[in-house]
């Protein structure tokens, strides 16, 4: 018997089983295919806007997404630099070849995995608990706890055009099986769309149509276990060019030949990941679309190109492509298609990804109605975390909205559930000038030490870092800035005035355009980039980081009103009926994530109160 399964071996499956591993469990993971662990189907990157925080969050817990981005990225870039603190992220462009691989290294190379290549067709239960796995071949493998995590391989069909091809992505195979199963013990499942656009040949790019987006010159990463030496050195480039009224025509003119117009799709799609159909339909206003042309794998003469998914026909989706500026003459490698997919709904699920009905089973990745690897690969490690912590006896690790990214995903998740694939978004977060890239370690590490997951020498380092950033906080308040030339001429170019001979490093930094690495260049004072940045992040905006923590303190004091789970909210009397509704179908643990509950109204808020109340008097 193994005491933790984990049933696909995507980027969710990876986190789920080394989690499992690290925290003592002896674990397998299922997977059809040893060569396709943690493949890259779709875009050949990791992070972007909020998502690029969950992998430093992952990184901060222990998990292994970070460090393998930082060592196989082909180029590495900071987006939304000009932007404040709270929307300012990592995306690298990976080599998705030898990120897979490295993944897969790091799987075979962990104590306490054993990687098995079957078919899983079915969950075996007894008396509403997990007793195992069902594969392909008819063996039933036992298990004190079983976290699938399919990606888009359940009952999932290709689509291009009228065609339909029932397989998984890059033509592995796919099993409706699994699917009938979960229904089998009661859960709800619908279908859900994504799509993924053409590959074409690098050397067939006329690149001097388009617009070069180079990688940063002082990369920052997601490891900060990660050296300037264990990265590549001379990164690659992406380019920029755009759809244009030809292109349009063409889309316009065989709308009727794509998979989502012609009545082939039955799933939803992506709305934050649309299609190039859907762009054209939805914002007809726009005379063009931005395309990125992106470098797949240095052992590959291939380029991604990026905002161009697409369903239509192969010829047709020849004549589109070539109307784009630097791909007039290009040859396709690989044509664009849709995937169309079985997932769960998740309201079924609890905050620890759980299902609610099934004890020891626990979903994470796509199959909880997300999309990117980012997600998944955040799910993953918390559903890892927790099927350790319940098989270990203990309390399952939650983290709040205001902790995490990974926190404000799950909390979203299983409290509005999704008819959509759900995409991390930084509006999604109501403190997202507490939840940076660059104070993930502060926010999360002391989670990761303490459920035994992160170690205790990687702790300390940690410890140190944010000792020495607090530490220099306060000196900053009395190190004065000397009267001289150089600081005069300094603060002339930045348009500050300098009239005041007791200006503290602190207060300098508080200013407008005033940066902290080029004053202490000046003072010949040295910090590292990782740590100046966030010393720079606290001084600058102290006082809306101590406005948003307020603000946090005041939804703790509803998250930390627990909520029985035995409640029947149908027997309350004064309850609205949908409220009744929603509260029995999500089972919040907190008052705080029932007040997030859509249909729950203020009013029912008040009601349960009351009951609380009268619970707890004598």
């Amino acid at each position: 018997m193994y005491d933790v399964i984990v049933v696909g071996g995507g980027h969710a499956g990876v986190e789920a089983a080394v989690a499992a591993a690290r925290l003592g469990q002896k674990t397998a993971l299922f997977t059809i295919n040893i060569d396709r662990i943690a493949a890259m189907p779709c875009n050949p990157s990791i992070g972007g806007p909020a998502k690029g925080i969950v992998v430093r969050e992952i990184e901060a817990l222990g998990g292994v997404m970070g460090k393998i981005a930082d060592k196989t990225a082909l180029q590495f870039r900071i987006l939304n630099s000009s932007k404040g603190p709270g929307v300012q992220c990592l995306r690298v462009q990976s080599d998705k070849i030898e990120y897979s691989k490295a993944m897969r290294d790091a799987v075979l190379s962990e104590p306490g995995i054993e990687i098995v290549q079957k078919m899983v067709e079915g969950i075996a239960t007894e008396d509403g608990k997990i007793t195992g796995i069902l594969c392909a071949d008819g063996e039933m493998i036992a298990a004190k706890a079983v976290i699938i995590t399919s990606g888009t391989y359940m009952s999932s069909k290709i689509l291009l055009s009228d065609k339909v091809t029932h397989s998984g992505p890059e033509g592995d195979p796919t099993t409706n099986k699994l699917s009938e199963s979960l229904r089998s013990l009661g859960l709800k499942t619908f279908r859900l769309k994504t799509g993924t656009p053409a590959r074409v040949y690098t050397d067939s790019i006329d690149f001097s149509k388009t617009t070069i987006q180079p990688g940063d010159d002082k990369p920052y990463y997601f490891s900060n276990a990660t050296k300037k030496e264990d990265v590549i050195q001379e990164q690659y480039a992406c380019y920029l060019t755009y759809t244009n009224a030809n292109t349009h025509a063409i889309i316009e003119a065989n709308l009727d030949k794509s998979s989502m117009y012609s009545g082939v799709v039955e799933g939803v799609g992506a709305r934050y990941c649309p299609s190039i159909e859907d762009k054209i339909v939805r914002f007809a206003d726009k005379d063009r679309h931005q395309i990125f042309l992106e470098p797949e794998a240095a052992s590959l003469d291939t380029t991604y190109v990026q905002g161009l998914s697409s369903s239509l026909p192969e010829d047709v989706q020849d004549a589109m492509i070539r109307t784009i500026p630097g791909l007039e003459n290009v040859r396709v490698q690989k044509y664009g298609y849709a995937i169309e997919y079985d997932a769960i709904d998740p309201i079924q699920l609890k905050p620890s990804l759980e299902i609610m009905t099934v004890d020891g089973l626990f979903t994470a990745g796509q199959i909880n109605g997300t999309s990117g690897y980012e997600e998944a690969a955040g799910q993953g490690l918390m559903a890892g975390i927790n099927a350790a912590l319940k098989n270990r006896g203990e309390e399952p690790l939650i983290l709040k909205r205001d902790e995490a990214y990974i926190g404000v995903m799950l909390d979203d998740l299983v409290t509005k559930g999704t008819l959509e694939p759900y995409r991390l978004l930084t509006s999604r977060a109501e403190y997202r000038l507490l939840l940076r890239h660059d104070n993930a370690y502060r926010r999360l590490s002391h989670f990761g030490h303490q459920i035994g997951l992160l170690r205790s020498d990687a702790y300390a380092a940690i410890e140190d870092d944010i000792a020495t950033i607090d530490a220099f906080i306060e000196t900053s308040k009395t190190v004065k800035i000397p009267h001289n030339d150089a600081f005069i001429a300094y603060f002339e170019q930045k348009n500050s005035p300098f009239d005041a001979h007791d200006l503290s490093v602190y207060d300098a930094v508080k200013r407008p355009g005033i940066e902290l690495l080029e004053v202490l260049e000046l003072l010949d004072m040295d910090v590292s980039a990782d740590l100046a940045f966030q010393i720079q992040v606290e001084i600058k905006y102290e006082g809306y980081i101590k406005k948003a923590l307020k603000d946090a303190e005041k939804l703790r004091s509803m998250e930390n009103i627990k909520l029985p789970e035995t409640l029947d909210y149908n027997s309350i009397d004064n309850l609205s009926i949908e409220g009744k509704q929603k509260l029995s179908a999500v089972r919040p643990l907190t008052m705080g994530q029932a007040s997030r509950i859509s249909g729950v109204n203020p009013a029912d808020m008040a009601i349960l109160a009351i009951v609380l109340k009268q619970r707890t008097q004598p």
